[in-house]
């Protein structure tokens, strides 16, 4: 594999599926916690108003409900850790790049620095599934 197909097919690829994650995973987080904080402030809400208490009860349930259910997810699925790796993995692979393109930091005065970028982008992708395989390992 050439330097050009190695940055191209694994490194800007590492980077576009990272940060697709990262932001995927940010969404679902700020949405979840939306959701959660505006049923939680309307319950109060509903509760000090007067009408059907049937009609009122099934409402503050089903509210109630869903905040237990979002807030469920939201710790189960782990949106926020995950958004962090993933954009955290994405910028240091951007980061590595820009380094080896400059000929800067680890790569400065090397006679083939590719040979040095090659196990370093490894690494710091297996570090992300080494991660990533310890939280599949503790939710099981």
């Amino acid at each position: 594999m050439t330097q050009e197909e190695f940055l191209k097919e694994r490194v800007d690829d590492q980077i576009k599926w990272y940060s697709q994650r990262a932001t995927t995973n940010k969404n679902c987080h700020t949405w979840s916690k939306s959701l959660i904080i505006g049923f939680s402030a309307i319950i109060p809400l509903i509760a000090g108003i007067e009408f059907n208490t049937v009609a009122k009860n099934f409402l503050l349930g089903i509210l109630g409900t869903l905040v237990a259910i979002l807030s469920g997810l939201s710790g189960l699925l782990k949106f926020q850790e995950k958004w962090t790796e993933y954009r955290t993995t994405s910028e240091t692979l951007k980061h590595e790049k820009i380094l080896f393109q400059t000929q800067t930091g680890p790569y400065d005065n090397e006679s083939d620095p590719f040979k040095i970028l090659v196990p370093r982008i490894e690494n710091l992708i297996s570090k992300e599934h080494s991660a990533w395989s310890q939280y599949i390992s503790k939710e099981s």
